[in-house]
């Protein structure tokens, strides 16, 4: 794997204004080992900036199995990105309800398009005018700030007996 740096850096046939050109897809059960290698690595490294380490274990425990993820996204709108042969993001959505339940862009490809290729892959599958809620960590929040989302409320939530910090987050999808 590329640095981020070069990857994100890299201005040939990989990129399309400034982006990288990422496959989106359906999630297969056959993504499941993936999906639950970038879930840890991505919360353990990315979200270690807002978090300390009990809350990291909490939310992310190393003992997850590939197996637990298989059926997470039953009856739900789940995408996973690749780029050059390798899963680089994921994320699901409760389309009927409007709500983005999950978004992680791999810790090396950070900043280069991925989780704004998901989510505007989940949000077009939402009727116009539906309001679209996600739980956001501290990390993702300015993001979802940049696509328009607004808090509408601060939260304290129990994650397996640990105390963390997140928002719920709203937008009208137009």
């Amino acid at each position: 794997m590329l640095p981020r740096a070069a990857i994100c850096e890299y201005n040939g046939g990989g990129m399309q204004n400034g982006e990288l050109k990422v496959q989106i897809r359906a999630f297969s059960e056959h993504d499941a080992a993936a999906v639950a290698s970038l879930f840890y690595h991505t919360v353990h490294s990315v979200n270690a900036a807002d978090y300390n380490e009990a809350q990291l274990n909490a939310w992310a425990p190393a003992e997850v199995l590939a197996e637990d993820w298989r059926h997470r996204f039953d009856g739900r709108l789940a995408l996973v990105a690749i780029y050059c042969g390798e899963m680089v993001g994921f994320a699901d959505m409760d389309v009927p309800q409007a709500y983005l339940d999950r978004l992680y862009v791999h810790r090396d490809y950070q900043r280069c398009g991925i989780a704004t290729a998901l989510c505007d892959a989940l949000e077009s599958a939402c009727p116009a005018g539906a309001v679209i809620r996600v739980h956001a960590s501290l990390t993702a929040e300015p993001f979802f700030v940049s696509r328009g989302y607004y808090v509408q409320a601060r939260q304290t939530v129990s994650c397996r007996g640990v105390l963390m910090d997140n928002c719920l987050m709203c937008k009208k999808r137009a």
